[in-house]
């Protein structure tokens, strides 16, 4: 039995020195690495990956593994290829995240508060401990702190900040090594870019805010492309700037914030759109969605306090059509022909029991089956939704759970139903061709 430490896809820096951190606090760890890395932290590894002895998930027996470490991240969503462990028995799960907001794993021992950086959080535990670094592995993590904390100079930075920064340089941090990685890759995609968004540059003001969209077609893979929206930001001189990329050919949107001010939280606008980041910094990529849906979200977002103002209630179908537990499975079905649904909410007495669908039907062998009533074969893990709540968090609960309807509940009585196609009317809405 052994402890891994793993972290977020497309790893920063500050991630893989929380990664390499983790290995210092716990040393009978190992790191396991994303597929996925920000290209800075690829070319940093392609001539120290051999230092830090790191794993790929598929050399891990998940199956002894006693004790997960997560850093810079409080997302099952965000890690990569550990699946098996997410729902395994007597895990330990140690928690390292300087995020603010919550997240989906629910620790053993959580050790997560705000920071500018992760790494700053985890050297506090270092300092106490009395942990011993080698110059590598403070120039690796300095590398970290500066790039989430913009060399000290983001809103979100600390006071533990700076004093890790002192720590890192006297413990030997290489600042020529640093700046060779940090440096910022601007080549002629990146330009060209970002001169496009420059000639349709427009700010709106949002809730008070000076804000600027932009709408880009990408074609082909570009990356850095946070480098150009921040360097947008700063050229138009705005209080939040974000680059909205979509590539029609593979339907997907890339959205990159940047907020140079407490009042626009990049991070916590991005969460709602499936991503993550922090108040000045984040993105999120959404699939199948028109450009200009998505700005008109981070619109609502920002003027509705991070609640969009669309909510359920307004996209909710009603009255609701149900039956009991004690209906025949084939007067449910006659019915689902009847009103054209492919699954129907179970109640009793006000109180919703469970749920049919059409693919529980396959449960069905023999005829003499469609007798049986509905509680043998309906579901009563229900997941439903609050009328208050978003078409984007009703989305992502669809898709978690391959679900295609949300009954929605208010004071413990079912008021409607969401459908997927009723999200989508609203939110993934296809783009052409």
């Amino acid at each position: 039995m052994f402890t891994i430490a793993v972290t977020h896809k497309n790893t920063d820096f500050d991630a893989l020195a929380s990664l390499i951190a983790a290995t210092v606090l716990y040393p009978d760890s190992k790191p396991v690495i994303p597929k996925n890395l920000n290209p800075n932290v690829k070319a940093f590894l392609s001539l120290h990956k051999e230092i830090f002895n790191l794993y790929d998930p598929s050399e891990i027996n998940f199956d002894e593994v006693q004790c997960l470490i997560v850093v810079d991240t409080n997302s099952w969503e965000r890690l990569d290829r550990i699946d098996p462990l997410k729902d395994k028995k007597d895990l330990e799960i140690i928690l390292w995240d300087h995020h603010q907001n919550v997240g989906t794993i629910k620790p053993t021992s959580n050790y997560s508060r705000p920071m500018g950086a992760n790494i700053s959080l985890m050297t506090e535990k270092l300092i106490l401990d009395k942990k011993k670094i080698t110059p590598i592995q403070a120039t690796l993590f300095l590398a970290g702190l500066y790039e989430d904390t913009g060399n000290l100079t983001f809103s979100s930075t600390q006071p533990q900040d700076a004093k890790a920064a002192a720590f890192f340089l006297e413990n030997k941090a290489d600042l020529a090594i640093l700046n060779t990685f940090l440096r910022p890759a601007y080549g002629e995609k990146q330009k060209d870019i970002l001169f496009a968004m420059l000639e349709t540059a427009q700010r709106t003001m949002v809730s008070g805010y000076s804000v600027s969209f932009s709408r880009t077609e990408l074609k082909g893979h570009v990356d850095r492309l946070a480098v150009v929206v921040r360097m947008y930001r700063d050229i138009i001189n705005t209080d939040a700037a974000f680059g909205i990329f979509t590539n029609y050919k593979n339907k997907k949107t890339i959205i990159i914030g940047r907020s140079n001010i407490e009042g626009v939280d990049v991070g916590a606008l991005m969460k709602s759109l499936g991503g993550g980041g922090h108040p000045g910094a984040g993105s999120a990529i959404l699939k199948s969605v028109k450009p200009l849906m998505v700005e008109q979200m981070i619109r609502d977002l920002i003027q509705g306090n991070n609640t969009v103002s669309v909510q359920i209630a307004d996209l909710m179908s009603f009255p609701v059509f149900t039956v009991s537990s004690k209906t025949k499975m084939k007067e449910v079905a006659k019915k689902m022909r009847k009103i054209g649904c492919t699954g129907i909410p179970v109640v009793d007495d006000e109180n919703l029991v469970g749920i049919i669908s059409r693919r529980d039907f396959n449960k069905i062998k023999k005829k003499s089956q469609l007798s049986a009533p509905v509680k043998a074969y309906m579901r009563t893990n229900v997941k439903t939704i609050e009328p208050g709540k978003s078409p984007m968090q009703a989305a992502r609960l669809m898709v978690r759970y391959d679900i295609g309807r949300l009954p929605v509940i208010e004071n413990g009585k079912v008021i409607g139903i969401l459908t997927r196609s009723d999200a989508m009317t609203y939110f993934y809405d296809l783009l052409p061709g």
